[in-house]
């Protein structure tokens, strides 16, 4: 062989090696890229045909810890008060367009940019919300409620309650703008902090300004508002907000802390389920307790305790009927609450709130051995869950539809399940309230 036809010889191996090699990526990187053009705090941008197919799960990308602020006491915590602002994030919240929201000792404020509203991810139907504002003078602001994603009419996408001194149709501060006109009698666009109470029951519905000036409006029209999402407006001038809650209404029981019913053991269940002193005590395990009902998107609480250390249960939802063989196919929102290196921002097993297998709670609040209240709301493909009033996941189920949540997302009403793990389990768990959203 020539040495020149041996040279030849090699330069075409390397040249198709090269081109075998650009043709073919690497493996691993294409999933990788997936997930992360997935995992956006904010509302994503739509996907293309083939993401939006994609049987796996969207991993939501790590959450950077905040400092931990719950004004909440241990009576509000426990009578269902959340908080919607954490005082540290805009964790929770959607803009609706490009005003300056931003958070500043522990306050959420803007003053700069087009009329547009920081809107709540899910919805609420009846409830109590309390808040600080404090608006410039002159300024112009208000709360909407039971509002749409993208409102356009105060009187048919949402109640705007309006903060203002000064309006070109009269609807002050306190007033329901095209609906209820209101003189509160007092300036409350002064740079002065103020508090707002809104209750929203049925369609009626009280306004209370620094606990004394009130007004009552009720909604006499055949199509008034059941639902909707909440939003913070930023009209004119600088407006901020801060201790920001809500406590939800028109709940109805699923235990009446004297016996079962309602609820019915899934076979071959090997927890012992009973009631002890007005609680639901779980013990042994692998089991399944389900509700009898079914339950679509709503709003529920409830309270759980461990009895040792990192004990591992969960609340089944929108789960399909558990049988022998299939105890158990629903969203999990998980009770663990084990921690990595006294951290409470890093969970040992995704963290009590969690949806498991989803997404982790951002931090643990609860402890072993004592009551935590858990806030879960399921509207539509989007999950949020609080515990002891703390928002600890904001989550929205991108997954191809399927009837089995363990495998896609599930919109359908399903029934709620107690978990008994295993034989360490030791859980007890009462007060259950459900409201649904329309």
């Amino acid at each position: 062989m020539s040495r020149s036809y041996f040279f030849t010889l090699l330069l075409l191996v390397s040249l198709i090696g090269c081109q075998k090699q650009e043709a073919t990526p690497p493996a691993e990187k294409q999933p990788q890229a997936k997930q992360e053009e997935k995992s956006k705090l904010v509302e994503p941008a739509e996907k293309s045909k083939s993401e939006k197919q994609s049987k796996k799960t969207p991993k939501p990308a790590p959450i950077e810890p905040v400092e931990y602020v719950n004004p909440l006491t241990e009576q509000q915590i426990a009578a269902g008060w959340i908080n919607l602002f954490d005082a540290q994030s805009l964790f929770g919240w959607r803009p609706q367009n490009e005003v300056n929201w931003a958070v500043q000792d522990h306050q959420l404020t803007a003053s700069e940019g087009p009329i547009g509203l920081l809107l709540t991810k899910v919805r609420f139907a009846d409830f109590e919300l309390v808040l600080d504002f404090k608006l410039s003078k002159g300024g112009n602001s208000g709360i909407f409620i039971r509002c749409a994603k993208n409102p356009s009419n105060p009187k048919v996408d949402c109640y705007e309650i309006n903060l203002a001194d000064k309006h070109p149709e009269g609807y002050l501060t306190g007033s329901f703008v095209g609906l209820h006109k209101f003189e509160p009698g007092k300036p409350t666009a002064d740079g002065k902090w103020h508090q707002l109470k809104i209750t929203a029951n049925k369609n009626s519905f009280s306004v209370l300004i620094d606990g004394k000036i009130s007004t009552e409006f009720k909604d006499e029209r055949e199509n008034w508002l059941r639902g909707g999402l909440i939003g913070l407006q930023k009209n004119s001038g600088e407006i901020a907000f801060r201790n920001i809650r809500l406590k939800p209404l028109s709940q109805t029981d699923l235990f009446n802390g004297k016996d079962l019913t309602g609820w019915r053991e899934v076979p071959g269940s090997k927890s012992k389920f009973e009631v002890v002193d007005g609680t639901i005590h779980v013990t042994n395990g692998a089991g399944f307790l389900e509700t009898e009902k079914t339950f679509e998107n709503f709003m529920l609480q409830f309270q759980a305790k461990t009895h040792a250390a990192e004990l591992n249960s969960g609340l089944f939802f929108r789960a399909i009927e558990g049988t022998e063989k299939a105890p158990s196919n629903g969203y999990e929102v998980q009770i663990h609450n084990g921690i990595k290196n006294d951290d409470r921002n890093k969970p040992n097993n995704a963290g009590t709130g969690a949806i498991f297998r989803r997404v982790e709670a951002r931090r643990v609040v609860s402890s072993d051995n004592k009551w935590c209240t858990i806030t879960l709301i399921a509207d539509g493909p989007h999950i949020s869950t609080w515990v002891d009033g703390y928002q600890v996941v904001d989550w929205k189920d991108t997954r191809k539809p399927h009837e089995n949540p363990r495998k896609g997302m599930r919109l359908e009403a399903g029934h709620l399940s107690l978990q008994g793990h295993d034989p360490t389990t030791d859980l007890s768990f009462r007060n259950f309230k459900i409201s649904p959203l329309p």
